[in-house]
């Protein structure tokens, strides 16, 4: 069995090594592979992304999920099964519905509230290790997730307010949805967004952020622009992104997760 980790816990600590333990002294033979531990602390709706955009990539299994800045507080610990089977350990706070989206979405929802399927003791502010590792590592041995406890209504989970783009016939308002450590930034915009202003390959467009205009390309790869060159471009993941050919647009356009770019199409 498979589980997958993905956290904005970082590798400057011990906090990803002792998950890894915990899962390893339930479940020995399972096996582990770790998405990111490089989330921005608490940014909720990164690692949601990130987590829709690399599961259909990953083998079918366990997909367990902390980015969990309301730990302690009110919020629910929950496993959840998709329409596909896959199953997910983390917080209700809705990183985990945009990747079981992708696959027919929630079909059964569990709080997690069985003392058996935690660890002895329970702090308040790691359930990553004491309640969400266990909870996983129990389901890779193939624990019911009836078992781990009582039935939540699907409906009833925590969404995220996910942005969508404003689109118009000459521009398009998008939102930062995340920026990669190489500089490159990702919006909220799709090919078919960009198609529906007729943007093509090769045209140049004037990007507009706190208040300041930059000139870019839309370009199919880096190699299509020159050093230095504002390129608007399809990612690996099919969002449009935003990079500097060898350079980092984050820094060039003073632009972070959340903030706003608007792309003028009508350039004279």
């Amino acid at each position: 069995m498979f589980i997958t980790f993905l956290t904005d816990f970082g590798l400057a600590d011990d906090f990803v090594g002792t998950c890894h333990g915990v899962l390893k002294q339930i479940a020995p033979e399972a096996q582990i592979i770790d998405i990111t531990h490089g989330i921005r602390p608490g940014h909720v709706l990164q690692a949601a992304l990130m987590l829709a955009n690399t599961l259909p990539y990953m083998p079918a299994g366990v997909h367990l999920a902390v980015v969990d800045p309301g730990v302690g507080g009110g919020r629910r610990p929950l496993a959840l099964r998709d329409a596909e089977g896959r199953l997910y350990v983390g917080p209700d706070n809705g990183l985990l519905l945009p990747a079981a989206d992708r696959f027919g979405g929630v079909a059964e929802a569990h709080e997690l509230a069985n003392p058996e399927y935690a660890l002895d003791s329970v702090s308040r502010t790691f359930h990553g290790r004491d309640l969400f590792s266990p909870a996983a590592a129990h389901l890779a041995l193939g624990v019911a997730l009836s078992e781990l406890g009582p039935p939540v209504d699907p409906d009833a989970l925590v969404r995220l307010d996910l942005p969508q783009p404003e689109v118009g016939q000459s521009r398009i308002r998008a939102v930062v949805l995340g920026v990669d450590r190489f500089g490159n930034i990702a919006l909220n915009v799709t090919r078919e967004h960009l198609d529906s202003v007729s943007i093509v390959s090769g045209m140049r467009v004037e990007l507009v952020t706190r208040g300041n205009r930059y000139y870019a390309v839309a370009a199919r790869t880096f190699g299509d622009a020159t050093p230095g060159e504002l390129i608007l471009y399809e990612d690996s993941y099919r969002n449009v992104a935003i990079a500097v050919s060898r350079g980092s647009a984050a820094a060039l356009l003073g632009v972070e997760e959340g903030g706003e770019i608007v792309i003028q199409i009508d350039v004279p």
